[in-house]
């Protein structure tokens, strides 16, 4: 870009030809004359929050393959940038140890004796080195 920039100053200031100019600051004519060629990726950007609104636990490569399955013919670069730019990368994981805990439904209050239990191992080491095992059981009432 700072060729460019440099070809078009030589232009400017002394008036020489943009050919004269590209060789002056070893720039290729070609990239002198490119136009870029944007896109609009609302439509895939908006496409893809809806994917990954619904698909929640989804990332990057897996909302990729959807995209390709669904027909768009963008490659993952695209949609990786994409991805970063919704800020869908951001998205807060919950760790594993307590992801169980956070479905668990309210504990129904117990009406009588023999209703609910709880049970655990507990183990300890005796005087003389051998170790003990033993199941708990208890009720919860």
């Amino acid at each position: 870009m700072q060729r460019r920039h440099a070809a078009q100053h030589l232009i400017d200031a002394y008036r020489i030809s943009a050919r004269r100019a590209c060789r002056v600051v070893v720039l290729q004519r070609s990239s002198w004359c490119y136009k870029a060629h944007s896109r609009d990726d609302m439509v895939l950007r908006q496409r893809l929050r809806e994917l990954a609104h619904v698909r929640i636990r989804y990332g990057c490569q897996r909302l990729f393959t959807l995209l390709r399955r669904e027909g768009w013919p963008d490659n993952h670069k695209r949609v990786h940038r994409l991805y970063c730019l919704e800020g869908l990368h951001l998205r807060s994981k919950r760790p594993k140890r307590s992801r169980a805990a956070a479905h668990r439904l309210q504990r129904v209050e117990l009406q009588r004796p023999h209703q609910s239990w709880r049970m655990d191992f507990v183990a300890d080491q005796l005087f003389d080195g051998r170790k003990i095992r033993a199941l708990t059981i208890v009720d919860k009432l």
